[in-house]
């Protein structure tokens, strides 16, 4: 039954694909400039990823791909129109053209790459799944959850990672799926469910957001890989372009030492080769991609590096803490890589 649901799902997807397509046969690329505004899908709503601020601006480091890609392409980092998705919703907004692009804790698997027709453009965090209990269960290990009840979101991978988790090690659940991100962390403080379990790094934000966030612990064990970042819909390669390399160029700026305090000095002054390919001082990278020669300059001078943006939404000096760990360049033993810009 389960696999007819997401077949049907699959092919309501494709049509709105197709109307989509049908709509913007110009490309997402000459829309977004027509409209004078990018229109980025986002989470409800996950501290250090996606959420409004007390002031009601969105922060988090989903937002600033949505705002480096605003920036490259409108010269404007605040030319965007925040769309909030739940996870039943994303990829509906994306594929009828609702958004231009979403950014929004969502897993790079074979099937929404394939089979619902989006294109991953790369990896902004990696992550895993993970399980968070109150302390006074008393329990250290997921292999100690049998009987228990545990919260979700619906329509995510979470769903069938518990699902397998559990039954290759012959434990009993009951699920709880939910339908956004507020709600699981309500029913879950609320006792409706013994477990919260997401990613990881959305356990330890939700929880640093909690009034006593130590009587609540994350489990040892990572049932599975969750590789994070933005995507657009298939069919649109220029466009896909433009948002990939706005997020290597990110990535590409904290290889090469390019800071958003050094950003100038160094665009007026560097002789390396690759710094000045990247911040558009030599060659025509960005007339290849349709935009103007200083896309990347002004993309990384939106919030910085990618290091810099990891650093002040959810690194460890923020309430969230989060090591680099994975998130890490490659060269200190992560996995974030850029091509190179040549």
């Amino acid at each position: 039954m389960r696999r007819n649901i997401e077949k049907i799902a699959a092919l309501s997807l494709l049509a709105a694909v197709g109307i989509a397509q049908a709509a913007s046969a110009e490309g997402t690329l000459d829309l977004v400039k027509e409209r004078g505004k990018l229109m980025c899908g986002v989470t409800t709503g996950v501290v250090g990823f996606a959420a409004p601020d007390a002031n009601g601006e969105w922060r988090g480091i989903d937002v600033a791909i949505c705002r480096a890609v605003a920036a490259a392409v409108l010269n404007d980092p605040q030319a965007i129109e925040f769309v909030p998705t739940t996870p039943k919703t994303r990829f509906t907004a994306l594929a009828s053209g609702e958004i231009d692009l979403l950014a929004r804790n969502t897993t790079w698997t074979f099937s929404r790459d394939v089979d619902l027709k989006f294109d991953f453009v790369g990896v902004n965090y990696y992550d895993g799944q993970g399980f968070m209990v109150r302390k006074e269960l008393g329990v250290k290990s997921a292999t100690e959850l049998d009987g228990v009840t545990i919260c979700s979101l619906a329509g995510t991978t979470h769903e069938l990672n518990l699902a397998e988790y559990f039954r290759v090690n012959d434990i009993d659940f009951e699920p709880v799926p939910m339908d956004n991100n507020a709600e699981t962390q309500q029913q879950y403080l609320a006792g409706a469910c013994d477990v919260y379990s997401a990613d990881v790094s959305a356990l330890v934000a939700q929880r640093s957001s909690f009034a006593n966030p130590k009587e609540h612990m994350i489990l040892p064990e990572i049932i599975s890989k969750e590789p994070l970042g933005p995507l657009v819909r298939h069919g649109d390669s220029e466009w896909a372009d433009v948002v990939r390399w706005t997020l290597n160029a990110l990535v590409a700026a904290e290889e090469l030492g390019v800071t958003s305090e050094n950003l100038d000095t160094v665009t007026a002054s560097s002789e390396n080769p690759e710094i000045k390919r990247l911040l558009g001082t030599d060659g025509n990278l960005g007339e290849q991609l349709g935009l103007e020669s200083d896309w990347a300059k002004r993309a990384i001078a939106v919030a910085g590096n990618y290091g810099e943006i990891f650093a002040a939404n959810i690194g460890e000096d923020t309430p969230i803490e989060l090591a680099r760990g994975l998130n890490d360049l490659w060269t200190r033993g992560g996995l974030i890589y850029s091509p190179p810009f040549r």
